[in-house]
């Protein structure tokens, strides 16, 4: 596959499940900002190094929290979607108890009971995605883009969503702040999968599409400030 500026792939060289006309609508879009895509990719190498070194001790510390709470690695591999549909495996520190995964659904409700008591904190501070920095200096995420599903639910998407997949998957996005309080969406559900795919992910999805049609790095900038303040704000439920 050739590449233009290591940003965009030329539309031929996309795999061939995106190559449907929804795409081709995001992706031309895009190919007319490769400048700013490239200053996006420099934007999140710089942060990425500068957060790891500041935050080292701190991860050290919560790594160490982590062991002491429960069994268990420290780390969370679950295999996520990213860029062109690649898999990869996400780093995030461990917050539920070990092999959850085979105990219930990937999606996590509020009253989970899988979640350890670090983990609780480290969901509600978002500190448990810290890791997530080692994901975008690899290149599978960014600060900002389409949080990565799990395969199975990218499964799902319809030909338009696949347009998510043109560039990294995100440490944040606009509808992860305004869906920030997911879990409790699906408290008291019977089948939260159903519920996940057939309503919370097309909501979410009609605004990670809107982000690619408004695609600018000074959009992104604020989602990172807007996604800081969502962290620290107070539940006011």
């Amino acid at each position: 596959m050739s590449r233009k500026n290591g940003v965009l792939e030329e539309w031929n060289g996309l795999p061939a499940f995106m190559r449907v006309p929804e795409v081709k609508l995001y992706y031309d879009i895009l190919d007319k900002k490769r400048r700013s895509l490239k200053l996006k990719r420099m934007f999140d190498l710089v942060v990425s190094f500068f957060l790891l070194a500041g935050f080292g001790i701190p991860m050290l510390v919560i790594a160490a929290l982590i062991k002491l709470d429960s069994a268990g690695p420290v780390f969370y591999r679950q295999e996520r979607v990213t860029r062109y549909g690649k898999v990869f495996r996400i780093h995030k520190f461990r917050t539920m108890v070990d092999h959850a995964e085979q105990m219930g659904s990937a999606i996590t409700s509020s009253r989970d009971p899988r979640v350890t008591r670090i983990g609780v904190s480290l969901r509600r501070s978002r500190l448990d995605e810290l890791p997530q920095l080692i994901d975008i200096i690899l290149g599978d995420m960014s600060f900002v883009g389409t949080r990565p599903e799990v395969v199975k639910y990218v499964k799902k998407y319809t030909p338009e969503m696949r347009a998510t997949l043109l560039l990294p998957a995100g440490v944040t996005s606009e509808a992860s702040i305004r869906y920030k309080e997911e879990g409790k969406l699906l408290d008291g559900a019977e089948n939260i999968d159903v519920i996940y795919v057939e309503k919370i992910l097309p909501a979410k999805m009609k605004w990670n599409l809107k982000s690619l049609r408004e695609f600018s790095l000074w959009k992104e900038l604020l989602i990172c400030f807007r996604t800081i303040l969502a962290v620290m704000r107070k539940d006011d439920t």
